[in-house]
């Protein structure tokens, strides 16, 4: 191993430390290639812990000096440990001095302290102060920071750290100093610093006890018009936290800094709030509706960890859901709140569930499956997962179904009651919700709705419906079960709400309401009916599971037309669409170019894309069909090239069928006035987009000129980077001669736009693969001199582009799209294993592969794992991935 511990920690093996830590004191003397760090500590013995030394964490640190008391002292450096054995006896407070050096300048894996763009940045979360100085680098772990920064004015003229600015001035030698004190005990994940050349957006808000408070946006000079919608963001996130859970600001500023070099998405530290530049900067020439949309919702996560995660932290890292799930589920009521008009909620609520079966449902059917709290690790840093993340937010989004929104806001008032200014559990969360809503079947089920943190892996919902005409009873009988994960044979059953609606062939609702289903298997009978009913289950997606209900096509075909809730209505539409891609899949005997879409499917889709009563961006939900990561789960054995030739067949024959209708929503759809990222008009950005999608896709197919030539025209002339780059991806995926002008055009125009670019590499490295050609196209763009394999969002734009989310280019038949993942796992993992990891993870599910593409797939992960040098990160993915 090449650092760090490589032993498997265990959650079961958790024990409190054996010291706590009460005040630090940091003063920085920053310089890129040697920065000095001297830590001043109270420290204190454990009284509930057995006396035993005291091992610091650090990694690639240069130790200069320990003192205990001001008196020097001996100590031994042990597996990145420091570890102290002669300290004072008894509990009282001692001082204990520790100064190291570190490089930031040298530190490509971004965690710790480092250099980006010569400016200072920090990521410490989950184990990254342990890269700044020796410490108890765990989240229970709680202690009160003064912070001093010491820098060259010239080269870094911001100082920032957590909490309140309380001194700054000038050094000698062009040097100045700010001084930071953060009035809340926080653990050590939460530190950060920012030094550099770096200009702010300013507003000042005033909370609802009167209380005014600034809040900040950092960028570098020339990105300050590109932060007006971060901020307005902001204000939104406080003012909506404070009025749906009475949860206000409690510093006197709010920070936010964006770095184009940042392994996550953002990062929550108390009071200074750390983003990849991704989700900060957004102009209507540079960011379409989606990044408008990601900035709002990872904005509104950050500020709201400042209660679910910061004032309230994890007792250990097994509970990180306690803070991210949790955290993910208010920001998704937050966009969801903030879009408004039901319509918009819905589509919010199909595009949240959209990620969770694309990405969480595989992970719990693959090698790296765990429990929303998983029950061990050998990096912690691999469990940053849409499980931990997504799920964990279907889970507390149970809770609050189980005890309605009112009750759930009780339960959370009762959580910072009881646990603020505490590192807790997820068991910690979950007995206040249900302590607060005592006649609750989340009370009443308690310690089997805790099964959702305990037991991985997807249960499976069936249901069967039986209508009897003499007594006019409809029955549903419904079962539930979950597969075999790692390390978890059995799995005993689920409280699973059920939220369910009945509907006559016209369509009318019969009946609806909430089922709770805890048993193996129930039996629910409704009385009184004249005819068989169509049933409409799991409305909302009111739990994260598979439903296996036997739907006819006229049944289907009734929910899309009628069903009152939304989220069934384009269930339905992906069901049909999903049986005829299975369909076609596996009828091999069939060439795709042959396939051809019956009659009511087609139809069905042109009363949807016709409707005068539905809005544009539902409709764009249910025209798009399901995702070729969506299909593959539903098969036992895995042809991707075969998927993608068949759902690019079928995209082409809707193209075809609906041309006229498809030019009819281009043109209704096209002109939207001023531009403005709200739902609406997004939604009719998104409609106008799919159908220039269509319309080049279906004058490939005939030879035509017309519809590329508009959409080149449409690229040139757009106004917003949404209808700019539309035009760009209906040009690329369609495969026309006139992409390259078009790419060509792109760059020139925005060469000095980093995160343009990134998408000017993902759409290309994304392409549908024709004839093998997006390899070669793949590996000239990693050679292109805008191209840099340390910047994370770059990385990510052409590897993780073409490996995770290009299923039909890369599972070549000779092999060579896993000979270049392997490459690249192998390179990244030198610079930055975190995202090397993320990348291994491509692979996840390879054992569904067909032959010879699951040998030759395992033959890559074992060329990776062969390596003896790999990290943490990498080797625990690769070797859970080749466990039988």
């Amino acid at each position: 191993m090449r650092e760090g511990q490589s032993k498997v920690i265990l959650r079961a093996d958790y024990q409190p430390p054996a010291y706590w830590i009460d005040t630090v004191e940091l003063a920085f003397d920053l310089d890129p290639g040697k920065t000095r760090v001297l830590n001043r500590m109270k420290v204190r013995r454990n009284p509930d812990v057995t006396a035993q030394p005291l091992r610091l964490d650090g990694e690639e640190l240069n130790l200069a000096r320990v003192l205990v008391n001001g008196q020097g002292t001996s100590f031994k450096l042990e597996d990145s440990q420091l570890v102290l054995e002669n300290l004072p006896e008894g509990h009282e407070p001692f001082d204990l001095e520790i100064f190291t050096t570190c490089a930031p300048a040298k530190n490509t894996k971004l965690m710790g302290l480092y250099v980006s763009n010569d400016s200072f940045f920090t990521q410490c979360e989950a184990e990254g102060f342990r890269r700044i100085t020796y410490f108890l680098d765990r989240p229970d772990v709680m202690a009160s920071y003064t912070v001093t920064l010491r820098a060259d004015k010239a080269r870094y003229p911001v100082l920032l750290s957590n909490g309140n600015l309380v001194e700054q001035g000038a050094l000698e030698d062009g040097r100045h100093f700010a001084k930071w004190v953060d009035p809340f005990r926080k653990p050590s994940y939460l530190f950060a610093l920012v030094a550099g050349q770096l200009v702010c957006r300013e507003q000042r808000i005033a909370a609802r006890n009167g209380k005014e408070h600034l809040l900040q946006v950092y960028v570098r000079p020339g990105d300050l018009d590109k932060t007006e919608h971060a901020m307005n963001s902001l204000m939104a996130s406080v003012a909506w936290d404070e009025a749906r859970f009475k949860l206000p600001l409690d510093l006197e500023r709010f920070m936010i800094v964006a770095t184009s070099d940042f392994n996550m998405g953002a990062m929550e530290n108390k009071g200074l709030n750390i983003f990849n530049t991704k989700y900060v900067l957004a102009n209507q020439a540079t960011a379409t509706d989606t990044d408008y949309s990601n900035i709002e919702s990872v904005v509104g996560h950050e500020y709201f960890h400042n209660w679910t995660g910061n004032r309230v932290t994890c007792r250990d890292w097994f509970q990180l859901s306690l803070k991210e799930g949790l955290t993910v589920f208010r920001d998704q009521e937050f966009s969801q709140d903030l879009a408004g008009a039901d319509s918009a909620r819905a589509v919010k609520r199909i595009e949240d569930v959209r990620v969770l079966r694309t990405a969480q449902f595989p992970e719990d059917a693959g090698p790296m499956a765990h429990p929303v709290r998983p029950d061990q690790y050998l990096e912690i840093n691999n469990f940053y997962t849409v499980t931990v993340y997504e799920k964990g937010a279907e889970v507390v989004r149970m809770m609050q179904t189980l005890v309605g929104r009112e009750g759930f806001a009780k339960g959370m008032s009762l959580y910072f009651e009881r646990h603020d200014g505490h590192a807790v559990t997820c068991d910690d969360f979950v007995q206040a919700i249900a302590d607060a809503n005592p006649e609750s079947p989340l009370a009443q089920k308690l310690d089997q709705f805790k099964r959702w943190y305990s037991q991985a892996g997807t249960p499976r919902l069936k249901a069967a419906g039986h209508f009897d005409p003499v007594s006019g009873i409809y029955s549903l009988a419904l079962s539930q079960s979950c597969a075999p994960t790692p390390g978890q044979a059995e799995k005993l059953p689920f409280v699973i709400p059920i939220a369910l609606g009945l509907l006559d062939a016209n369509g009318n609702e019969l009946t609806t309401g909430m089922h709770v289903l805890t048993d193996a298997t129930e039996t629910l009978t409704f009385p009184g009916l004249t005819a068989a009913p169509v049933p409409s289950l799991l409305r909302g997606f009111s739990a994260p599971v598979v439903l296996d209900y036997l739907y006819t096509d006229t049944e289907l075909l009734t929910l899309l037309a009628h069903d009152a809730d939304p989220f069934n209505r384009w269930e339905a539409g992906q069901r049909l669409a999903t049986q005829r891609a299975l369909g076609h899949i596996r009828n091999e005997s069939v060439a795709p170019a042959d396939i051809r879409l019956d009659h009511a499917f087609i139809e069905a889709m042109r009363v949807i894309l016709r409707s005068d009563k539905l809005d544009a961006a539902f409709k764009e939900l249910v025209l798009t069909l399901p995702a070729e990561t969506y299909i593959a789960e539903q098969l036992d054995v895995v042809d991707p090239q075969r998927i993608h030739a068949v759902r690019e067949a079928m995209r082409e024959q809707l193209a075809q069928a609906l041309f006229s209708d498809w030019a009819w929503a281009f043109e209704a759809h096209s002109e939207n006035g001023a531009y403005s990222p709200d739902a609406v008009s997004s939604g009719r950005r998104a409609l106008a987009g799919l159908a220039l999608t269509h319309l080049c896709l279906a004058a490939r197919s005939s030879g035509d000129s017309v519809w590329p030539g508009k959409a080149l025209q449409r690229f040139k002339d757009a106004s917003n980077m949404t209808d700019r780059f539309n035009a760009l991806a209906a040009l690329v995926t369609s495969g026309h001669a006139l992409a390259a002008q078009a790419l060509q055009r792109f760059h020139a125009m925005f060469k000095d736009e980093a995160l343009v670019l990134d998408k000017w590499f993902a759409l290309q490295a994304g392409a549908p693969d024709r004839g093998g050609n997006i390899l070669p196209v793949v590996k000239q763009l990693m050679n292109h001199a805008d191209f840099t394999l340390r910047n994370p969002n770059r990385a990510r734009s052409v590897i993780f582009s073409y490996c995770s989310g290009n299923p039909g280019a890369f599972h070549r038949a000779d092999a060579a799209g896993y000979v270049y993942w392997s490459d690249r796992v192998i390179e990244l993992d030198t610079v930055n294993p975190q995202v090397a990891a993320r990348l291994a993870r491509a692979l996840d599910r390879w054992k569904k592969l067909a032959e010879p593409l699951r040998g030759a797939a395992r033959e890559a992960i074992a060329r990776v794992a062969a390596k003896p040098d790999l990290s943490n990160d990498v080797r625990e993915v690769v070797s859970r991935a080749l466990a039988d």
